[in-house]
């Protein structure tokens, strides 16, 4: 009698276990960012480690400088040129709300009203960058001239009383004054309020402004309730983009103002070319950064902003 064994059940292959990735490949992502971070060490890190290592020097430009760690600097330099560093933050300040309040209307037109005329309004928007920042400053002082149409115009309609009366102007004229140096700062700024602005507006879907309309909300309240709300990166972003250059910036003063409208900027200039004070002029470069940086986080932490564009 014999007996029946089943048979073995078939064997079902298996996939084969996935290799290990190579060493090679795991660098891959290092390699490709070799050549920024040594652009960032070379361009940044060292001229940063080396203008702190000047601002704590003393000596002269004839005897030569030596690193003594004279922190003393950084005080001398702030309780000298105070006024200088108020007045960068506050043509700074006055220039970003400026911008602000000319850049979103028309960030504002080109994303939902411009329609086939939006690429030639981007267009307009960014055409000053072709043009060098210095020609764009120098424009300036033949729109502001005393004997100009603007001049004539505001003096017509007695703006410049008002401003005579805030202190922004003195007399029958502008240029020379702290609103000239404003208005080059607003004018040479104003496309990096715009275009984060617009990027932000233009992400916004047009169904919410439908919704909002389909309940009977008033345009103001659509605009305060919703579009604003939802651009608040681009503010951010706009007006960081505005505010940290501005403040650091020397041509308008130098160009569009006087001696009375000196900014921080100059000083700086003034002590690295003029004077070759290279301690002062380094300490008041990192007091001005220092000062950019903490206003700049208080800000953001502030506005509550962390998405910037």
């Amino acid at each position: 009698m014999t007996t029946l064994t089943e048979a073995p059940p078939p064997l079902t292959p298996t996939a084969p276990e996935p290799a290990p990735p190579r060493r090679r490949g795991r660098l891959t992502p290092y390699w490709l960012l070799l050549p920024g971070l040594l652009w960032l060490v070379v361009f940044f890190a060292l001229p940063m480690i080396y203008q702190a290592s000047t601002s704590v020097q003393t000596g002269s430009l004839e005897e030569g400088y030596k690193v003594t760690w004279h922190v003393a600097t950084y005080w001398d330099a702030l309780t000298a040129y105070w006024p200088q560093f108020l007045r960068s933050v506050a043509y700074a300040a006055a220039a970003t709300v400026l911008c602000l309040l000319l850049g979103y209307p028309l960030a504002y037109l080109i994303a939902f009203r411009a329609g086939r005329w939006r690429n030639l309004i981007m267009v307009l928007v960014i055409a000053p960058f072709f043009t060098s920042f210095l020609i764009r400053t120098l424009a300036w002082k033949t729109i502001l001239a005393d004997g100009g149409p603007l001049v004539g115009a505001l003096n017509t309609l007695h703006v410049l009383d008002v401003t005579n009366w805030l202190g922004w102007t003195a007399g029958d004229r502008v240029l020379a004054t702290p609103l000239a140096v404003v208005c080059g700062l607003t004018y040479n700024f104003l496309p990096f309020m715009i275009l984060p602005l617009y990027t932000s507006l233009e992400r916004i879907d047009g169904r919410l402004h439908e919704a909002a309309g389909d309940l009977y909300a008033r345009p103001f309240t659509t605009f305060r309730k919703i579009t604003f709300p939802l651009s608040m990166p681009g503010v951010v972003s706009g007006t960081l983009l505005t505010f940290i250059p501005a403040t650091g910036d020397y041509v308008n003063a130098d160009l569009l103002g006087s001696t009375d409208t000196r900014m921080a900027g100059n000083v700086i200039q003034t002590q690295f070319l003029r004077v070759l004070d290279y301690p002062t002029a380094a300490a008041l470069s990192f007091i001005l950064m220092a000062a950019i940086l903490v206003m700049v986080t208080l800000y953001i932490r502030k506005s509550g902003t962390e998405d910037l564009v």
